[in-house]
């Protein structure tokens, strides 16, 4: 690789290291055939080591961090005092098959600052994933941002190639995007959402190609004012609406001459991590956005208990549950019970009768979830009304659990 190649990487990596919605679960499984290049499991690409140490993950730039637009929390706003690159759309296809072939990387992740023009830009980056599809033959996966202010037609080009697209949110209300981000438009970024939502619905149900993976979106956490029960809301009412894969939360984090609006600290590293719990009860547990509200003081959620817990001590009048009886619902409701291990103690009890030992051999918490549970041969007694319960239940401070 030259040298002027080495520093644009470097510089483009960095750019991209402020984008959470990478992930790249859900893409259909690919061989490639005669002439081909790459290939995705469906399971998604996580890091992993080499014996020699290399990582092999996505590539994950911009095609460039000039950006037209002056957003107040982005390090490449217009305004920034940071070094700036921009790769050709020749360079990124190079660098993605040469990697690949070094088994570096897996998959793509393109992102952009905005050039000349939001369809100028989206243009460029379908370019790259026309090429390798192509030219290329790359069977490997690849993630597009799509830019909402883009031309309907060239997002649903891109959505021919990637096999995910995600449009970000950014900040979840439209008085924050006016105050912190003006020239970008709220409707515009959701009915471009919307386009994609549709398209992806459509394509299955035609059993043809577009965006496989579904699309994804990014929030900013600590930003501005807006409440964990907002930004929950937000999120709910995105998956019901446009049918998004995730919501990723991204704690703001400052940067080097930041605007006087914006807050002088990131916001602590655990309130990201109950927004994702929260955002799981939602889409994995049956919680209804009232719900995961109901586990919230004022808008916000506790630092020491995660959500559910957090309900489940408020709601303590529908405990303990009967592990041998109770509906799912309620079982997915029980502190320390993940999913898998209520789907586990329902096939179990069409069997036998649970006793305590059997449940502990399916979760790894039990300790939070006796106080609320009932056995063959336990009963909770007094504990689930303890006035120090949630004290007795506080999660030590290196512990971090989606359950």
């Amino acid at each position: 690789m030259d040298e002027t190649l080495a520093k644009k990487l470097r510089i483009l990596a960095d750019a991209a290291k402020y984008d959470a919605s990478c992930a790249s679960s859900g893409a259909p499984k690919r061989s490639a055939g005669k002439g081909e290049l790459g290939s995705t499991t469906g399971a998604g690409i996580c890091h992993a080591y080499t014996p020699d140490g290399r990582c092999v993950s996505l590539l994950k730039i911009l095609l460039t961090n000039w950006c037209l637009f002056d957003c107040a929390y982005c390090v490449n706003r217009r305004s920034s005092n940071v070094r700036r690159a921009k790769f050709t759309v020749e360079e990124v296809v190079r660098l993605t098959v040469e990697f690949y072939k070094r088994n570096y990387i897996e998959g793509l992740f393109l992102s952009s600052g905005i050039i000349k023009s939001p369809d100028h830009t989206m243009e460029q980056m379908n370019r790259v994933a026309k090429a390798l599809r192509r030219d290329h033959g790359f069977r490997g996966y690849i993630h597009l941002k799509t830019i909402p202010e883009a031309s309907p037609w060239l997002i649903e080009e891109a959505g021919l190639y990637a096999d995910r697209l995600s449009i970000n949110v950014e900040l979840p209300t439209e008085q924050s995007l006016e105050r912190l981000a003006p020239e970008k438009d709220g409707a515009a970024i959701q009915g471009a959402m919307a386009q994609i939502g549709e398209r992806i619905v459509e394509a299955k149900a035609e059993r043809r190609r577009f965006a496989p993976a579904g699309q994804s979106t990014q929030v900013i956490v600590g930003a501005d004012a807006t409440t964990d029960e907002a930004l929950i809301r937000k999120s709910a009412h995105l998956y019901g609406s446009v049918g998004l894969k995730r919501v990723y939360y991204s704690a703001f984090s400052p940067i080097p001459d930041g605007a006087a609006i914006l807050p002088l600290k990131s916001p602590p590293l655990q309130r990201e991590h109950r927004l994702y719990q929260a955002d799981w009860l939602i889409r994995y547990y049956e919680f209804s956005p009232d719900d995961v509200a109901d586990a919230a003081d004022d808008g916000m959620f506790a630092l020491d208990v995660d959500p559910k817990l957090a309900w489940a001590l408020k709601n303590r009048a529908r405990f303990p549950v009967d592990v041998n009886r109770a509906e799912r619902e309620m079982l997915l409701r029980v502190p320390g019970l993940g999913a898998r291990a209520v789907d586990r103690i329902i096939q179990a009890r069409r069997h036998t009768t649970l006793r305590l030992d059997d449940v502990a051999r399916l979760t790894s918490a039990l300790k939070r979830a006796r106080p609320f549970l009932i056995a063959a041969d336990y009963t909770p007694g007094a504990q689930t009304d303890r006035l120090d319960l949630r004290a007795l239940l506080v999660e030590p401070a290196q512990q971090l659990s989606l359950f």
